[in-house]
Parts: structure tokens; sequence; C-alpha cells
């Protein structure tokens, strides 16, 4: 029959309408655990219409568009004059606008403001991760600028609006504004001391000229930047605005856009500054404590990023092994691909159990939630993050050929999911800091073993795991060299106590056998062939 060559069967239908929220049971049932019950219909309400809108069809999209078509760097204008703007497709601006409407830069002055905005962020990264940037340093702005509470009174009610407006004029003829960052530079990437940007004092008032390169300039097309530079008094960070209120250019003069592997939707610039107007934050020598608040901010973001990307990942390889059939049964029958999903899963909930444990602990903000954000926010971006990687690179295996060809969406995950873990320090900055806390301040170690304390008895896996941390802790001779090993079982440890605590029992199960007891392998799809994975996988199917 002529035609016939092209019927087309046994393919998975794409995964388009649906709630994205609802769809993710471990990221509900995180969000409803640590909610006021008065709160819980408002804040769940609010994440199933963003669910339902991340999963639509348009709006993933588009996610397609906006990566297909990266920004474009215009230095001059037709006549020559300089402009430094960077031109982005349509698509990025209806992303972002979505972003900041659903309130991703509003989190510091709502109640459950924290817990709302990571379990958004987790749903909005898996449409398009690039507009995250953005979206991250604005509302990681908001606890630096508080160093200097008149910085913070003119600026933080734009930051946390849930406008968007992207034309380039002065702050104060806009409801909402965003914010980028620009700290490293060519010759000291994370030793930000070496930074030789210069400022110069041009008054009393706190205002200073700025002269020097920076290597790396986040969200370049933002309204302001959160920038360190030497002055006289050491390194310091100045608030530099893009449009001066008299409506002209500050000099911030865009010299490159990075090629970047993944994230090519979103714009990395080098920036010059040549007399370049700038207000102080905070004191001068400083700066690096004050700039690290929003560096604390944007590494939860980083955890909270690579959550909502292994699920992505996760929710796309379930969905195609529910419909593809081989050799007479559903890959997700099927015990080889059933052990590898459901190993695929448990990395995805135990990051997503994890990270907004965190974010539910920014809401709380007493001393000891606050000494616990000390120690296991770096401890959860170092391991969270690395584990990105090979959840999505086998998740893309999940689909065979399939998953190597672009129109999966897969290869963008696979590109995206290194970033997380380079971005706001890698992974030896993340393991060092675990090490700074330890040395530094005694309460947060206090303070996670009071939180793993609460699961102990409950599994003789986690039990062990626990004990044999409590050694490794005991013995800090040479320590910086066995920092990442530390990092991780500090992080493992935290996941396997949260879970057993809260997953249901197959989760935790997989996950103590496997992380904490030895009983699995080095590569996915080893877990011991005695536990229920079945279940695990279904909980993972993203139906809803």
């Amino acid at each position: 029959m002529a035609g016939s060559t092209h019927t087309v069967t046994n393919q998975a239908p794409p995964l388009v309408g649906y709630d994205v929220f609802n769809a993710d049971r471990a990221l509900v049932d995180a969000v409803r655990r640590h909610l006021d019950p008065g709160l819980a219909d408002e804040v769940t309400g609010e994440l199933t219409a963003l669910g339902r809108t991340s999963g639509s069809a348009q709006v993933q999209e588009w996610g397609v568009l906006a990566n297909d078509n990266p920004p474009q760097l215009r230095t001059h204008d037709r006549y020559g004059h300089r402009v430094d703007e960077v031109e982005f497709h349509p698509a990025w601006h209806r992303l972002l606008g979505k972003g900041v409407s659903a309130g991703l830069t509003a989190a510091w002055n709502r109640p459950a403001g924290h817990l709302r905005r990571a379990a958004a962020f987790v749903v909005w990264t898996q449409v398009e991760a690039g507009n995250g940037c953005p979206l991250s340093m604005t509302h990681a702005a908001v606890p630096a600028l508080r160093a200097d509470p008149a910085l913070a009174a003119e600026w933080e009610p734009r930051l946390t609006s849930v406008i968007y407006d992207r034309e380039p004029r002065p702050a104060q003829d806009k409801a909402g504004v965003l914010f980028g960052m620009a700290m490293t530079e060519k010759q000291g990437g994370s030793d930000v001391r070496a930074n030789t940007t210069a400022a110069r004092p041009l008054a009393e008032d706190g205002t200073y000229e700025l002269t020097g390169h920076k290597w790396f300039c986040s969200a370049p097309m933002s309204d302001g930047f959160l920038v360190l530079a030497q002055a006289p008094g050491g390194p310091t960070c100045f608030l530099v605005p893009r449009v001066l209120a008299d409506g002209t250019r500050n000099v911030f003069l865009l010299q490159r856009l990075k090629d970047k592997l993944g994230n090519r939707s979103n714009a990395s610039a080098e920036v010059e500054f040549d007399g370049t107007w700038a207000r102080r934050v905070g004191e001068e020598g400083r700066g690096v404590r004050t700039i690290i608040e929003m560096v604390a901010a944007t590494r939860l973001d980083c955890v909270l990023g690579s959550a909502g990307l292994m699920r992505q990942a996760v929710a796309q390889a379930v969905h195609h092994c529910a419909y593809r059939e081989v050799f007479g049964r559903k890959l997700v029958d099927q015990p080889l691909m059933r052990n590898v999903l459901a190993d695929l899963a448990i990395e995805s909930e135990a990051a997503t159990t994890l990270a907004v444990r965190l974010a539910a602990a920014y809401d709380d903000g007493g001393e000891q939630e606050r000494a616990l954000l000390r120690l296991a926010v770096p401890a959860a971006k170092y391991w969270v993050t690395k584990r990105c990687a090979p959840v999505a690179v086998e998740a893309a295996e999940c689909l065979g050929g399939n998953g190597y060809v672009e129109e999966s969406g897969l290869p963008r995950l696979v590109r995206e999911s290194p970033l997380n873990s380079i971005w706001e320090g890698a992974g030896n900055v993340q393991a060092l800091d675990v090490l700074r806390a330890l040395r530094r301040e005694p309460g947060a170690l206090d303070a996670y073993l009071r939180e793993v304390g609460q699961a102990r008895g409950a599994d003789h896996r986690l039990d062990g795991a626990i004990k044999n941390l409590l050694t490794e802790l005991a013995d800090l001779d040479g320590v910086e060299g066995r920092a990442r090993r530390l990092a991780e079982r500090l992080a493992l440890v935290l996941q396997g106590s949260l879970l057993v605590r809260y997953a249901p029992p197959e989760v935790a199960d997989a996950f103590c056998a496997s992380r904490l007891g030895g009983d699995g392998g080095a590569a996915f799809g080893t877990l011991p062939h005695t536990l229920d994975l079945a279940s695990v996988v279904e909980r993972a199917r993203p139906v809803a």
C-alpha cells in the first residue's frame, strides 16, 4: 500500500500539556511538608498555575526558540554611537516576563516566600534554564543591598516586583528591575581578592568611578549590577546602574559575549569600566563579605536548578519508557530498565527533598536554621550539582538514539547539566567552604547533627553512615586533601536522613541501600534487585 512505510508506531507522544508541579510527587510532598496549613491552598494554587503554564506546548516552544536563537551583541548603532546592548529573541523576553510575574524575584517579603519561590524555580527551570540566571541574580541582590539600608529602601521594592520592564531607563522610572553581577577577572577567577578593577572616590557620599575589565558579567542587560573593585580601603562592593538618574547611559562597555557549552539563551559578557559611576554598598574593604550574601543565595539556586534539570530528565526518560515497547513489553516493565529508571528517580527525589528543606530554612530564619545553612548549602551545592550531569546523560541513554537528537530536548539538558557545578564557585570552592564552616562556626556542625539525628534509629544503614561521618570529622589531619569526600558524605547523610523521615519506604530503602549501605554500583541501574523498584518508578512518572 502506498505510504505504508511512513506509518508511525511505537513512539511516545511529546511530554506537553501537563502540570509540571503536580506531576512531581516529591516536590508536592516537600512543599506541603514545610508549609503552614493556612497558606496551603494559596501556595499550591499558585504553583499549580505555574505548573500548567510550564507544561504547555506554547511555553515549551518558547524554551526551544530562546535556545535556537541565542543573544547577539550590538556595541554600536548605525551612526557609530556606542549602545552596548544585547539583543534577544522575543521568546526570551516572554520567558523572563513569565518568571518575574510568577514571583521568582519576590521571595523576601512574602509569607513562606523562599519555599514557594524554590518550588517555582524547580518547576520553571524545567522549561528553560537560561532565564534562571537574571531571575536568580535579582533575587539574590536583596540581602547584599541590605548592607546599606538607604540603598535597600530605594531598590528592594523594584527588585521584588512582579513587573518585567525590559526598557533601558533610569531605575526610579521603572516599576520593576533586574540585577546582574560582575566579580571575576582574568587573573583571579575564584580568588576575587586578586581583582585589579580600581575604584576612585568621587565624593563623601559613597560615589566612586570604576576602571577595569570583568571577565564574567552575568545578565549584562540588567538595570543594575553588584561589582567588586579595589577601593583605597581594599576590596569593596559597588552598585553600578546601567542607566544613570539623568537618563544617560553609564559607561558599561560590552567587549564580547561568551560562547558557552550550554545556557545558550542567556548572555554572559566581558565588560570594561572606564570612569564608570558606582555607589558603594557597605564598608570599604568588606566587599567580599557584603557580596557573599548574594553568592549564598545564588548557590542555593544552583541546587534548585540542578534539582529541576534532574527532574525533567527523569520525567522524559520515564515518560518515554512507559510508551516504548521492545521485545513485546513496555520498557518501563523490563527489570533492567526499571532498575535504571528507579536509580535516576531516587537521585532526583533526594535532590529535590534536600533543596526544598534548605529553602524552608531561609524562611524560618532562626539561629539554628542559619547555622544549618552555613554548612548544608555548600555541601548540597557541591554534591547535588555534581550529580546533575550523570543523571542527564543516563536519562538521554534511556531514549536510545532518540535521546541524542536535538528534537528530544535531552541534548539541551545534557549541555546545561554541568553549569550549576561551575557557577558560583566550582566543586573545590564549595568543599573548602565546608571546611571553613566546620573550623570557624562550631554551631553549624551542631545544627547539622541535630538535623540528621532526627532520623537516628530508623534505618541501620543511615545510623552506620552517621557513625562513619563522625569518625571522619574527629580526625581533621590533612583534611583539605579529602574535603570533597567530606562534603559528599555530609550531603548524602543529610539526604538519607530526610528521605528516611519523609519519603515513601521504597524510596528511602533504595537510597540507604545504594548510597549509604554500599549495595549499589558506580553506574545507574545497579540497585539491589530485591527492592520495590516498580513503586519508585511509578512515583516518578509525570502524570497529573
